[in-house]
């Protein structure tokens, strides 16, 4: 390809990207100005908690596990969140400097209350109590603070219904009327916010938590059924038919879950049937979240799934019938999942999630995860744990996924991040269209066939990836090519890399130009060889609970158009194929 004619592809692509930058922001613009116009009508019409809620008449249960320590740090004025801390020094920690808007999401959603309750002491149940009433006198009216953020004033709710034994033990009669006026209030403004063409993101959250304080409360049995039908008609648009999250996000499905498992307890706490969809929906997303699950606990990092909490999977899973079995091909979530003896594969197959659930998306198609047993080997980078947003945009990157990279280039494009207006991320603007994926099987071993087109439009390029795993878990044989939309479309000079991110527990040693030997933490070697040079690179893992973690990473680097074929295997030292 001549210059001029690269230097006419490249300014076709500058103004490519000029005009969806553009598209995108009449497109949100005029969702914010109809969402405007909806949102007057509906402060106008009453919601269902426009009457009064005098009782609590059961608490929900709290799914998620507590520290008791935390209590005591918590008394003695020391707040915390997000890798950040915070000494008050006897005044209330919501009249604080907040040092990242992240601390301050933890804070005002109350969460910490389960660690209060842990405690179990008359100090610790007086102080959850007044600093409850802090809240009320302090933040307790909408003031577009990030207390009442959708996403905080659902957590909010489920943590006040959740802990009320604990917040009103002891409380007068005065404190318990503000403590219901402030339940109705926050309930009230959640449903007119939720309900907002724009905020389509953080429903289901909130329907949730509405419909916990329908059932747990006295509001009454026709408001709760008006309730009852806006969470089951957000629960159909969210939970897909094979119980993934629409996200595509693990993590929301982990979230959803622990506090779905709750709220069907209250339907027959009440002695009431839970609706059927509730019911299909936890039945489809308990064998999600084992598609997703390695042999240590922890879930596949794909599409801002973080560090993971085993003992909180352990719990959930512990509502599963434990001869049920996992989930293999989850189609409309995109994922599939290999699993040979104790060696496991879950890959990235799927199309980015629709624009307003895309705010934790990564560009990862065709990336893969592989572990053996409690060890694993080849990972993604994964998402920062709270307290790291700036590295977000970093792991977001199809860099930071064990996939093929095209020009230094990820395979999803994000809008520009604006801390305000994306919060919780910027979305997905453009990514792959097609994403193909086949699976196969035969006397060797299973077969995943995928293909996306996320490079086409800048690039010429489709993106085809195989990967074989045996039956016995003993090797993995992969395959990776480019194909030219239009063979006369391709740069000459298009470079891409391969990444394997490995482990921060493998150790890696270069052995041959093109193999490598990989060390576990228990001493089984694995051998990573292709039919091209290798080099070992430093990464990191984000998803730690502990920060960043480095790490190395496996790369094959090679020319578009001189080497579109790569052949690689990942090979197990006791396996009898290992001369293949």
């Amino acid at each position: 390809m001549a210059r001029g004619e690269v230097d006419t592809r490249l300014a076709q692509g500058s103004r490519s990207e000029i005009g969806l930058t553009l598209r995108f922001a009449v497109r949100r613009v005029a969702v914010r100005s109809i969402a405007s116009l909806l949102a007057t009508v509906r402060w106008i019409k009453p919601t269902p908690f426009s009457g009064s809620i005098e009782r609590i008449l059961i608490a929900p249960q709290d799914l998620r596990t507590s520290d008791p320590t935390a209590a005591s740090d918590i008394y003695s004025g020391y707040f915390a969140f997000a890798g950040k801390i915070v000494a008050t020094g006897g005044r209330s920690p919501f009249s604080a400097e907040p040092p990242s808007r992240a601390w301050s999401e933890a804070l005002m959603a109350f969460g910490w209350l389960r660690d209060i309750r842990a405690a179990d002491t008359a100090l610790a149940r007086a102080n959850a109590r007044t600093l409850v009433g802090d809240w009320i006198a302090s933040s307790g009216k909408p003031d577009g603070s990030p207390a009442w953020d959708i996403q905080v004033i659902s957590k909010r709710l489920t943590a006040w219904l959740s802990h009320s034994p604990l917040i009103l033990d002891g409380a007068d009669r005065a404190f318990y009327r503000r403590f219901m006026a402030s339940i109705r209030r926050q309930s009230a403004y959640l449903w007119r916010q939720s309900r907002r063409i724009d905020h389509r993101a953080d429903r289901l959250q909130a329907a949730i938590a509405m419909a916990s304080i329908a059932l747990c409360t006295d509001i009454g049995p026709r408001r709760t059924q008006r309730i009852i039908q806006h969470f089951v008609r957000q629960l159909d648009r969210e939970i897909l038919s094979d119980g993934g999250h629409i996200s595509r996000n693990p993590q929301a499905l982990v979230d959803i879950l622990t506090d779905l498992l709750p709220l069907r307890h209250c339907f027959l706490s009440q002695s009431t049937t839970p609706p059927a969809e509730l019911l299909n929906a936890i039945d489809r997303m308990m064998p999600m979240i084992r598609l997703f699950r390695h042999g240590d606990g922890t879930l596949a990092r794909f599409n801002g799934m973080s560090a993971t909490a085993p003992d909180v999977i352990a719990t959930l899973l512990a509502y599963q019938d434990m001869r049920s079995a996992g989930a293999e091909t989850a189609g409309p979530s995109g994922y599939r999942r290999l699993q040979g003896a104790e060696t496991v594969l879950v890959m990235d197959v799927g199309n980015p999630p629709p624009e307003t659930y895309s705010a934790s998306a990564h560009a990862g198609c065709l990336a893969f995860e592989l572990s053996d047993g409690v060890e694993q080997l080849v990972i993604n980078c994964g998402a920062p744990v709270l307290g790291q947003e700036a590295r977000r945009s970093l792991a977001r990157a199809t860099a930071a996924h064990s996939t093929l990279v095209l020009g230094d280039t990820s395979s999803s494009r994000f809008a520009a991040i604006h801390e305000d207006r994306w919060p919780m991320g910027s979305p997905v603007i453009s990514g792959p269209r097609r994403v193909t994926a086949m699976r196969e099987s035969d006397a060797e071993g299973e077969r995943i066939i995928a293909t996306h087109d996320g490079y086409a439009s800048r690039f010429g390029l489709v993106h085809g990836r195989t990967l074989t795993l045996d039956h016995q878990g003993n090797w993995l044989i992969g395959e990776d090519i480019l194909r030219p939309v239009h063979e006369k479309n391709v740069n000459p000079a298009l470079a891409y890399a391969i990444r394997f991110h490995l482990h921060p527990s493998i150790e890696a040693e270069l052995i041959e130009p093109d193999q490598i030997r990989l060390t576990t933490s228990l001493g089984q070697i694995w051998t990573f060889t292709a039919d091209r040079p290798v080099t070992l690179e430093d990464s990191v893992l984000f998803a730690s609970m502990n920060g960043m973690r480095r790490t190395t990473q496996i790369v094959i680097e090679g020319n578009a158009l001189e080497n579109p074929h790569v052949k690689w295997a990942i090979l197990k030292s006791d396996s009898p194929d290992s001369s293949r």
